[in-house]
């Protein structure tokens, strides 16, 4: 496993691996829902591909013929003085507005970032007219400033250097300027934000062994083919994919608004044999929160990226499934087969939350997968790693298919991806059940109130908060909460209404069976008809 480094003061964060000494028992919990078998290559190779699509079936085509070669990796000729700098000298290189891609010329313009640092496996990086003709974009050292400490490096930089990646942007907010709303940096991760948002969790083109014993393999884009938008249009961009077990293609069609969107295609070739393919991954922060037991000495009352894992089922369950910060690693999953939709959710958007108005967290967008092709019987699976430092991304989300990706197989996937703004109405996130009370808390304490005798030290109270949606009409007498737990036990077990009416409230007692991980699941009946999401919980006694 490893913890992402984090730097906030740059618009991007550096995503640099660490080695990570968690060697501990992995909890694997599983809510089964439906299995299907599956083939392993069940369309051909240029599924997806509109015809007369050249550049595209090209970059298939490299994809393809990779993934039969032993892989290599390139660091474009970087000198050792760009691989060594520390971290200040890479802030002292500022990339120069003036010379951004389509500078004053198109609705989007792109700017890119330095090699070196952290980045020592650049990107090629073509551009594609209005002839169709993909030209290399060449490293450009008069597109930087090199302030202070970095002015010697300039003279080290080549034209074949390439960059590090680059970030788009757009006329987001008003006509007059244009904000980034995309950026692609780092490995195989990319960051989207809507309109209001600032930059917190992340995407992958794809993860691969994740929570391994034996260790994460992080693919990473190597190329990446820029086409020139047509005024009023989205914009759309290729890449490459490479890592030791996979090769692929990318095809993203990014859409910029007050929920920014991106369309994924991906056509993966398998080089060696995959233990786990984590496709549509996320990567975010949970330090703490609301439901933590035990918070740090800050005045912030919480701090995180996001706070929740959603999943829409293809039966029709909503289940909610809020982030923790463990002790030790854990690794819980929820299988479906072909699930509605997907993603790691920021719902406190209230400001007196958090209190810190330099992070801004509650302007963090949530990220939601809606399945296209690929996404047959799998699980949604979470990793969470113990942190004591918002710096470290310790959150880490996918989808794995059942059908193992073997050597020689390829795989097809689509998928839509787009921002989320707190529960999201109007967005993804509401189409599903909007209908339904969904969780915007969740709380636990001492089984008894302060001052009294607590015989039973082991057993807490947790308290879950559903929002009532509007126009949702509910008898008091008639609402039931329906609990289940494995390895321990739940008791008086109540639901309510509170906040006016405007929340139902669903109240129990926990007890663990010993050290183990306590599996709950919660929901509001009323006249037998669930009313709610499905709330899910592992809770570890400390």
């Amino acid at each position: 496993m490893a913890l992402f480094s984090t730097k906030d003061s740059r618009p991007t964060r550096y995503l640099a691996r660490t080695t990570s000494s968690y060697l501990t028992v992995i909890v694997s919990l599983c809510l089964t829902l439906a299995t299907f078998s599956v083939a392993a290559n069940p369309e051909p190779v240029f599924q997806g591909v509109p015809p007369h699509a050249q550049i595209l079936q090209s970059v298939i085509e490299s994809a393809e013929l990779s993934a039969q070669q032993d892989f290599e990796v390139s660091d474009h000729d970087l000198d050792d003085a760009l691989k060594n700098m520390d971290y200040q000298t890479y802030r002292a290189i500022r990339f120069n507005a003036d010379q951004s891609l389509w500078r004053n010329q198109k609705d989007f313009e792109v700017q890119f970032f330095h090699p070196g640092f952290l980045y020592q496996q650049p990107v090629t990086i073509y551009t594609v007219g209005s002839d169709n003709k993909p030209v290399r974009f060449a490293f450009n050292r008069n597109a930087f400033n090199y302030d202070t400490s970095a002015a010697p490096l300039a003279a080290v930089t080549k034209e074949n250097n390439g960059y590090a990646g680059f970030r788009l942007h757009y006329p987001i907010k008003n006509t007059s300027y244009k904000d980034e709303f995309t950026v692609f940096l780092g490995a195989s991760y990319f960051r989207l934000v809507g309109q209001s948002h600032v930059y917190g969790i992340s995407a992958r083109g794809l993860a691969i062994d994740t929570g391994m014993p034996e260790g994460e393999e992080f693919p990473h884009f190597t190329e990446f083919w820029l086409i020139e938008p047509k005024d009023g249009d989205p914009i759309t961009v290729y890449a490459r994919l490479e890592s030791p077990s996979v090769s692929g293609a990318y095809k993203f069609v990014i859409t910029p608004g007050s929920e920014s969107a991106m369309q994924v295609e991906s056509w993966l070739f398998a080089r060696e044999n995959v233990k786990k393919l984590g496709v549509a991954p996320f990567t975010s922060m949970f330090l703490y929160g609301e439901n933590s037991g035990k918070r740090p000495d800050d005045y912030r009352p919480e701090v995180h990226d996001s706070d929740g894992m959603l999943l829409h089922t293809q039966s029709g369950e909503q289940i909610w499934r809020p982030l923790t910060n463990p002790s030790q690693l854990q690794i819980t999953s929820m299988r479906d087969s072909a699930p509605k939709g997907f993603g790691l959710m920021q719902r406190d958007i209230a400001f007196d939350n958090y209190l810190d108005g330099e992070a801004n967290y509650h302007i963090r967008p949530g990220l939601w997968v809606t399945p296209q092709s690929g996404f047959e019987a799998g699980r949604l699976e979470l990793v969470e790693i113990p942190t004591n430092s918002e710096t470290h991304d310790n959150i880490v989300a996918y989808w794995v298919p059942d059908a193992p990706f073997k050597a020689g197989e390829h795989r097809y996937f689509s998928y839509t991806l787009s921002t989320v703004t707190g529960l999201g109405e109007g967005t993804v996130d509401s189409k599903s059940e909007a209908h339904i009370a969904r969780v915007v808390r969740t709380r636990q304490g001492a089984a008894v109130l302060p001052g009294e005798q607590d015989n039973a030290v082991a057993t807490r109270r947790f308290i879950v908060d559903f929002a009532v949606p509007q126009g949702m009409t509910f008898d008091p007498a008639a609402l039931e909460a329906k609990a289940s737990v494995s390895q321990g036990t739940i008791r008086q077990v109540r639901v309510f209404p509170v906040d006016g009416g405007k929340a139902l409230r669903a109240t129990f007692l926990v007890t663990p069976q010993g050290n183990k991980a306590t599996d709950m699941r919660i929901s509001i009946h009323q006249n037998n008809q669930r009313v709610s999401e499905v709330w899910n919980y592992v809770y570890h006694a400390k």
